[in-house]
């Protein structure tokens, strides 16, 4: 019985060992992912695979999400998409069902922070080197990401997926600063949050960073109001509100009239926008991306309840766009129209219930650290959502289970939400 007792325990801190460097491992390379999570999945469906199922049917953010990708295998039996290339696409939404087995791995509050930890200690790696390459101090190495240089500095991701996240990694150390009674703790995640700024605005071309990084320092600064006007027994009303939005307004101001990139980059994307003309091949970025929403919701109006399925939007766009001289493209970039066009009305109603569920029961977390995180990160996804298919995406995807896992492992779900 001893002998037992050990061995699961001993499973158990290996499943929790792996989930760390799974957090270090996602911002930096997908075949160590891809090692890590054979190896999670392998040693966590023997150790707490019955926890997982358990929690699938228990956790309402983990339903929810089994829920979304339910739907997902459901779409794979219909359509003209070839059955294999519709299991390769489910395939890449594997990590919503994976959120119920990172939950059971997390078996204790310092298992959830080994997983921020590993996260953040790789962001932090991937800054330090962007400051590098970025001020010349060091060259590009074959291991980076190509086409990396001093004027966008991305080392191991693409550089749309470094700035979005270290954007929140930006928005993590800014809570720990709040949360932290330690004054060189204070200075540290302070000194980080405020380097992976500059890196963000001034260093990056990325421009859904500059929203996604607005989304969380607006959250921040709202949230930080809120709970300081809270222990002074204060409501918040509506001058508090205005002075919120006047902060921001002009930070952001302040930030556009300090850097003449980014003026460059905003001003390039207004005139791209307003050029833009439907059914015209566009040969610039946000003109690109706006044809292929034109496209997506031509499709989507096709079949609106259950779409075409899962796997099928690139024969769908492949139609849509045949004869119109336009590009092709096997995604929208655009979470809730490539969700859309696979399963209709009713994949994207369990896209936003899972969202919805997300916001709804964060309140029930057990710190205001997570609460206020859980929180962040849904209305972060929800905007990142706008712009490219995250949970499509490899590392997106398998860094919002992580995170959900990370923030929802421990609900109290005897109290009231809000």
């Amino acid at each position: 019985m001893n002998l037992y007792n050990k061995s699961f325990f001993n499973g158990a801190k290996l499943s929790q060992a792996l989930l760390m460097l799974l957090g270090f491992s996602v911002p930096i390379s997908t075949a160590l992912d891809n090692v890590l999570l054979a190896l999670l999945l392998i040693s966590g469906l023997i150790i707490c695979g019955r926890d997982a199922l358990k929690i699938s049917y228990h956790n309402p953010v983990a339903q929810a999400a089994i829920l979304l990708f339910g739907i997902l295998l459901i779409a794979t039996l219909y359509g003209v998409t070839p059955f294999n290339e519709a299991v390769g696409i489910l395939g890449k939404y594997i990590d919503l069902a994976m959120i119920s087995l990172f939950i059971a791995v997390m078996r204790k509050n310092q298992d959830r922070d080994n997983a921020l930890n590993g996260f953040l200690l790789a962001m932090l790696f991937t800054l330090i080197l962007s400051y590098l390459v970025g001020f010349g101090v060091l060259k590009a190495q074959s291991w980076m990401w190509p086409p990396t240089n001093v004027d966008n500095p991305a080392i191991f991701r693409h550089y749309l997926t470094q700035n979005t996240f270290m954007a929140l990694a930006v928005f993590l150390a800014l809570l720990r600063m709040r949360e932290s009674a330690d004054t060189l703790k204070r200075f540290f995640w302070g000194a980080f949050a405020l380097m992976g700024i500059i890196n963000v605005l001034f260093m990056m071309m990325g421009r859904t960073g500059y929203i996604i990084l607005l989304v969380f320092i607006s959250w921040f600064a709202w949230t930080t109001l809120h709970r300081h006007l809270s222990s002074k027994n204060k409501p918040m009303d509506w001058r508090h509100v205005v002075a919120v939005i006047l902060l921001i307004v002009a930070s952001i101001a302040g930030a556009y009239s300090f850097s003449s990139r980014l003026q460059a980059r905003v001003d390039l994307a207004i005139s791209e926008l307003s050029a833009w003309k439907p059914g015209v091949r566009s040969n610039t970025s946000v003109g690109d991306r706006l044809e292929f929403y034109y496209n997506a919701l031509q499709i989507s109006q096709q079949h609106p309840v259950a779409g075409v399925g899962t796997g099928g939007f690139y024969g769908a766009y492949e139609k849509q766009a045949q004869g119109k001289n336009l590009w092709i493209v096997h995604n929208p970039h655009n979470e809730y129209l490539m969700i859309t066009v696979q399963t209709g009305l009713i994949g994207l109603s369990l896209l936003l219930y899972l969202f919805y569920t997300q916001w709804r029961y964060a309140p029930m977390l057990d710190s205001a650290f997570k609460q206020d995180a859980a929180r962040g990160m849904v209305l972060a996804t929800m905007a990142d959502c706008l712009f490219n298919s995250p949970l499509l995406d490899h590392a997106p995807g398998l860094l919002f289970a992580l995170m959900t896992a990370t923030f929802y492992s421990k609900l109290k779900t005897d109290q009231r939400h809000g």
